[in-house]
């Protein structure tokens, strides 16, 4: 359906609006009620469930009558399961400590003045976002807990499961006595809502986008309002001569398979040629036999003759499916320098026994986590203690990795004096 540009521009103008004046009162709201209304919210969703997953299954009809990926659909699906995950999610957020009460640093001047640095909310949030329609829960949910406002723009695939969650979370709001503003998604999908976003400097103080690359290059080649992005998720395992046998198979196969479609998929193997001898054959075979395809460098295909050869843009892609790149490296500085041509600075792992190796890996990695001995696929709000997150952030300026209650705070500073005055 198509609005009129004016039209959009002042639905937007009254809902940042809105925003602004639930984020001022959240900002000064006692953590205790803004834990309730996570609690209430919770209830609901689990109230709600059913309606929520029938809504979701008018998106999935719509979804699978335009043919999509098995990957985005994955995403896209809502289970009685994973509302309940959702709910967790805000309950585990209620008892995280209040990210506004705290005082960050403090320190007197040689003239007796006191400086306090202290946490506040960043303000009013633009959450654009495609196919999880859980994403919506859970920005809502850290949102709250941090004191902010936002205005959420799921993907137009999942639109009747971001209202009915909607409706369930504004509802729990709603009990606890909270504006039901501090949430707020666009009447129609639209995508002229999205460039409104993109140019509401003033009125919306971050956006954060969530999806696929196209999405984010969209939103930092227009957003005249400052970004919190993630780049693609081109994960790497590394497995170093040291490594465990037996860990190294499960943490790869973990790490790739677990689930296909998240951004903390591990998408490349890279392999010491020591012991790829070995230990490669059996890697390969773990995966297959789960249905896993590769591609392949010509060390790796030295090894396993029949992996199909990889191309060179294939260690550039994240595969979002079940299919691995391969390649075999010499060392770990190889390694780092195979993961610095190719990441997206999202997530590596290495596996091996070796301590001084292992630091030598997480000290020398640039990227937003890095692991040792664990899978790719910790890399997330929930697994972190965060309760939930609002993505995963691999740029350089103010947050990295999941974002969870902290990050989406900023602060100020408090000045206490005893009548100076500057000379």
């Amino acid at each position: 359906m198509h609005i009129e540009q004016s039209a959009i521009a002042q639905w937007l103008s009254h809902a940042a609006a809105a925003a602004r004046a639930a984020s001022d009162e959240l900002a000064h709201m006692p953590v205790a009620q803004r834990n309730e209304g996570l609690h209430e919210a919770a209830a609901e969703l689990r109230a709600q469930s059913d309606v929520i997953v029938a809504a979701n299954a008018v998106d999935i009809e719509a979804f699978d009558a335009a043919g999509g990926t098995a990957a985005f659909r994955d995403r896209l699906l809502l289970t009685p399961a994973r509302v309940e995950a959702m709910a967790v999610g805000l309950e585990e957020i209620a008892e995280l400590p209040d990210p506004l009460e705290r005082t960050l640093s403090e320190w007197t001047r040689p003239n007796g003045l006191v400086i306090r640095r202290v946490a506040q909310p960043l303000g009013v949030i633009g959450m654009i976002y495609e196919s999880r329609p859980n994403v919506g829960a859970d920005a809502a949910g850290i949102c709250l807990k941090s004191g902010n406002a936002v205005i959420l723009r799921g993907g137009s695939d999942s639109i009747f499961s971001a209202r009915a969650i909607h409706a369930a979370f504004t509802e729990g709001l709603r009990r606890a006595g909270i504006p039901e503003t501090m949430v707020q998604i666009p009447p129609a999908t639209d995508r002229a809502f999205v460039a409104a976003m993109l140019a509401a400097s003033g009125m919306i103080d971050l956006i954060i986008p969530r999806g696929g690359r196209t999405l984010v290059e969209r939103v930092q080649a227009e957003a005249r309002v400052p970004v919190l992005a993630h780049a693609e998720g081109l994960c790497h395992t590394y497995i170093h001569t040291a490594a465990d046998p037996e860990m190294a198979r499960q943490v790869l196969t973990n790490g790739k398979m677990r689930r296909t479609g998240v951004c903390g998929a591990t998408e490349t193997l890279l392999i010491d040629s020591d012991i790829a001898p070995g230990l490669l054959p059996l890697l390969i075979n773990d995966l297959a036999k789960l249905g896993c395809e590769f591609r392949a460098d010509v060390g790796a295909r030295a090894i396993v003759s029949s992996l199909p050869a990889a191309k060179d843009a294939d260690f550039d892609t994240e595969w979002l499916a079940p299919m691995l790149s391969v390649a075999v490296v010499d060392d770990v500085d190889a390694a780092l320098d195979h993961i610095a041509r190719h990441g997206s600075s999202h997530t590596e792992a290495i596996v091996t026994e070796d301590a001084e190796i292992a630091a030598r890996f997480l000290n020398r990695s640039t990227s937003a986590v890095t692991m040792w001995n664990a899978s790719t696929q910790f890399c997330d709000g929930g697994e972190f203690g965060f309760g939930a997150e609002i993505g995963i952030a691999t740029g350089r300026v103010h947050a990295r990795g999941p974002v969870g209650v902290e990050q989406l705070t900023t602060y100020r500073y408090q000045v206490i004096g005893t009548g100076q005055v500057r000379p």
